[in-house]
Formats: C-alpha cells, sequence, structure tokens
C-alpha cells in the first residue's frame, strides 16, 4: 500500500469522526472519482473500520472503536489525566485526587498534594469510603439503576461524623442528584473538616472510567468556596474526557445543566 492511499484512507476517517457521509460526499473531500473511494473503503468495510448503511452512508466501525481503547489503555487514565491534574493543582492550590472502581471498591490511583501545609491522610491506593467520598459518588453514580442498588444495599454504613449518609436510601437519592447534576459534592461527611467537589472522566464510549476531585480542609476555605472551584475541576475532566476519546456529541449517560 502507498503513502497516498494510507494518507487518503485516514483522510476519509478523520472526516467520517465528524458524522455519517454519502460517497459522493467523501469523493468530494478527497476531489476524486467514486470508484477510487470505493476502493478504498471497501477493504476498511471487510475489517469493520467503517460501516456502511442501507441508505448507502458510511460511518466509523466498531473495530475501529475497539483499537481506539486498545491504545488508550495501554497510556492508562493516570497518565492520560496527569498533565491535567497538576495544572488542577496548581490552578486552585487544593489537593487534587483521581480515582476508579476497581472490583467492586473506589481507589485512589493518584494525588497530588496541596501547596499548603495542611496534607489529607489519603494516598494512592487507598480505598474511598462508598458512602460518603465525592469521587465514590460520581463512579456509583454512572452504574445502571439495579446496580446502584445492588451496591447501595451492600455497604455498611458506617458514621464518620454527623453528615455521614446513614443507608441505601440516603444514598440512592444523592446518586440521583449526582447522576443529574454531573458532579458530587461530600460536605464533611468523612472527615468534619474537610468539603470536596468531584465531577467524572468518560471514555469514547461515554462510560464513566474514573473520577477527579478537589478536597480542602475548612480551615483554608469554606464549603461555599470550594463550591466555587467547580468550573476549574469541570474543564480539567473535559480536558482528559476529550483526550480519553469522549465527545460531547456522543450520547451521554448523564444529563448535564
Amino acid at each position: 500500500m502507498s503513502s497516498s492511499t494510507v494518507a487518503r484512507a485516514m483522510r476519509l476517517l478523520a472526516e467520517l469522526g465528524q458524522g455519517e457521509r454519502s460517497l459522493e460526499q467523501l469523493a468530494a473531500v478527497l476531489d476524486v472519482h467514486k470508484s477510487t473511494v470505493l476502493r478504498l473503503l471497501r477493504p476498511m468495510e471487510d475489517e469493520r473500520v467503517v460501516q456502511r448503511d442501507a441508505a448507502h452512508r458510511y460511518r466509523l466501525g466498531p473495530q475501529l472503536f475497539a483499537l481506539a481503547s486498545l491504545a488508550l489503555e495501554q497510556r492508562g487514565v493516570r497518565a492520560v489525566a496527569a498533565p491535567h491534574l497538576r495544572e488542577l493543582n496548581a490552578a486552585t492550590g487544593q489537593t487534587v485526587h483521581l480515582a476508579a472502581y476497581e472490583g467492586g471498591e473506589v481507589v485512589y490511583i493518584d494525588k497530588y498534594d496541596s501547596r499548603h501545609p495542611v496534607r489529607m491522610y489519603s494516598r494512592i491506593g487507598l480505598r474511598a469510603a462508598l458512602h460518603c467520598a465525592a469521587v465514590a459518588k460520581v463512579l456509583l453514580a454512572d452504574m445502571p439503576p439495579s446496580e446502584r442498588q445492588r451496591v447501595a444495599e451492600g455497604i455498611e454504613y458506617t458514621p464518620f461524623t454527623a453528615n455521614t449518609l446513614a443507608g441505601p436510601q440516603e444514598l440512592l437519592a444523592e446518586l440521583a442528584t449526582v447522576a443529574e447534576q454531573g458532579w458530587a459534592r461530600e460536605n464533611a461527611e468523612h472527615e468534619s473538616f474537610i468539603n470536596c467537589v468531584a465531577a467524572p472522566v468518560r471514555d469514547a464510549t461515554g462510560r464513566v472510567v474514573a473520577a477527579v476531585s478537589v478536597s480542602v480542609p475548612d480551615m483554608l476555605l469554606t464549603y461555599e468556596q470550594v463550591l466555587a472551584l467547580l468550573p476549574h475541576l469541570r474543564a480539567a475532566t473535559a480536558a482528559i474526557s476529550a483526550d480519553c476519546g469522549f465527545t460531547a456529541a456522543r450520547p451521554d449517560r448523564w444529563e448535564h445543566p
């Protein structure tokens, strides 16, 4: 296969990345005859890199998504998120966490400490409390309702503070709110002096694969001031999600305001 053929095939894939196209439209992109485009598309269609519908319009195929997913898995969400987490940490000056749902537990997989002398107890590899940590709420909220309920009913609701959620119904109501608004809060629920906000990181399919949080002791910022960090947080998670292949045009399982 010549380099010009590869270049043309890549241009077709880039065009299809913008949405489905007809054969005529793709021929116009390359400024070639339709027969030339067909010769490029047929082997890609055979390998399911592109698909053709009944109206003879082309779109990206499942094999391309599978390859993209493998490429991202080789990098890992931690590596993808790292530069954005560093920027978020620098912009806010506060502790930033990255967490993932693994084997029925929410685990911190990265952490950037506050620039202030006060340090969080958390560390990479530590499990987050499912019923009160903001990152846990984000990750659980992406589950189907039946799975949410199963997890909620299996939690031991240790009352860490007066604000800790006390049972499955409270947690499920909180998760419904998180799913609706697209972010989670932790208002002195695990430590009486710590407030936190968290938001989701999505992959190319729209699935939540991680959560990012900003956590702050109340001696540094009030609860309301922590909520004011949400624009910084959501800009960071949007950038990470974009690097993971997520686009706003792709169907989302959460409704955002």
